[in-house]
């Protein structure tokens, strides 16, 4: 029996050839803002490691190129992340010298592409074996609970980026729970706003489309454009409607990032809502007037519980869309990660860049699984209920 050639194998295999073997795996650098050094697998780590590290990278391409069982594939993904993970800790504290505080140790290309491509090995592996959603759920915390681990342990604590949270810790904190009120508080205000308007919506047919046109319309404009246009509005609402200011209403600040953030966020709720009420069956619908049930008890109790696995994924939409474009707050004093991103890129510092851009990304990320495995869930119990 022959060998057979996996074709996304193949592409994983040839990033991972070029990021183990021609890319390199660290960069040192003297300080904060000079240009780094690049250093490969066998001058990053301790010779033991580095050659092991090689040695694994070899087989690892092997065993990717060929049709493997699907788990396995799943835990050669897992273990070589933890491996990356933990041997680029290992490499901080082998290129940093003794009692050096200044210098700066942090990934390079060879370990991005060599993790995107464990990582979209592990995907690939995911997708296949279509794994619950309460399972995915549990994956997803056993990885952060790994992550926590891993910043506990202190094996990070040489990075570069880890350095850069050592010394603004509470400004770190403070901005991450300012870019989630921002990114939940528009998202609660568009759902309380967003799905009575979906109704109207649906109820009232003429409506329809000047809304949803509307709402289009609002997400043509660019966020920075959009920031600006509501900083003259709402400076004037703060100077002449009284109490405006005591709420924290003002032209420049947090008020501005949350209206855009708001406004953005309408779109696919109201959207959403629509389509999904759109798509209850007739017959539900029929079956509950026979029953006697009002109109309002027909919506609360059978329209919108068919319709919410479909609101639910534009709710998905806007949760991941408003966690990124948050970072933009912070151009106008609205605070969260944007911060650091915005920082580094005024002082060249990429991992200050990195200390804001990581959590947003993981932030998205964490958000995208839960609501999938949500919307999921919920297909599921209105299969059942079918």
């Amino acid at each position: 029996m022959g060998f057979r050639i996996d074709k996304l194998g193949v592409v994983i295999a040839a990033l991972l050839a070029y990021g183990g073997f021609l890319a390199p795996f660290a960069n040192f650098r003297a300080n904060r803002i000079v240009p780094g050094e690049a250093r490969w697998i066998i001058e990053a780590l301790p010779a033991g490691y580095g050659a092991a590290l090689l040695a694994f990278i070899a087989v690892a391409i092997a065993l990717i190129l060929l049709k493997t069982p699907t788990l396995f594939r799943l835990v050669l993904g897992l273990v070589a992340l933890l491996a990356l993970a933990v041997l680029i800790g290992v490499s901080a504290g082998h290129l940093t010298p003794p009692e050096n505080t200044y210098a700066r140790v942090s990934p390079a290309s060879g370990f991005w592409l060599s993790s995107f491509a464990f990582a979209l090995l592990t995907a690939d592996a995911l997708a296949r074996l279509r794994l619950s959603p309460l399972v995915r759920i549990a994956l997803l915390l056993a990885v952060a609970a790994t992550v926590a681990g891993l910043l506990v342990s202190g094996i990070w604590d040489g990075l570069s980026i880890l350095k850069e949270y050592g010394s603004r810790a509470e400004t770190f904190w403070l901005e991450a729970g300012r870019h989630v009120v921002l990114a939940l508080g528009s998202l609660a205000a568009a759902c309380l706003v967003g799905l009575p308007l979906g109704i109207l919506c649906h109820r009232v047919p003429s409506l329809r489309a000047g809304v949803l046109n509307g709402l289009n319309i609002i997400q043509t404009i660019p966020s920075i454009a959009l920031f600006g246009l509501l900083i003259a509005p709402l400076g004037w609402i703060a100077l002449n409607v009284p109490g405006a200011s005591a709420l924290g209403i003002r032209g420049i600040g947090a008020a501005p990032a949350f209206v855009a953030l708001f406004l953005y966020s309408l779109l696919p709720v109201v959207a959403n809502t629509v389509v999904g009420l759109a798509g209850v069956p007739r017959d539900a619908n029929d079956a509950a007037r026979g029953i006697g049930m009002t109109g309002r008890q027909r919506l609360f109790g059978v329209e919108l519980p068919l319709a919410f696995p479909v609101i639910l994924t534009g709710i998905r939409i806007v949760l991941v869309q408003n966690i990124g474009l948050a970072t933009i707050a912070a151009l106008i004093g609205g605070g969260g990660f944007g911060v650091f991103v915005f920082q580094g890129i005024g002082q060249t510092a990429m991992d200050l860049v990195l200390l804001g851009a990581v959590p947003t990304v993981a932030l998205a990320f964490a958000a995208a699984v839960v609501l999938d495995a949500a919307t999921e869930l919920s297909n599921s119990k209105r299969g059942r209920a079918a």
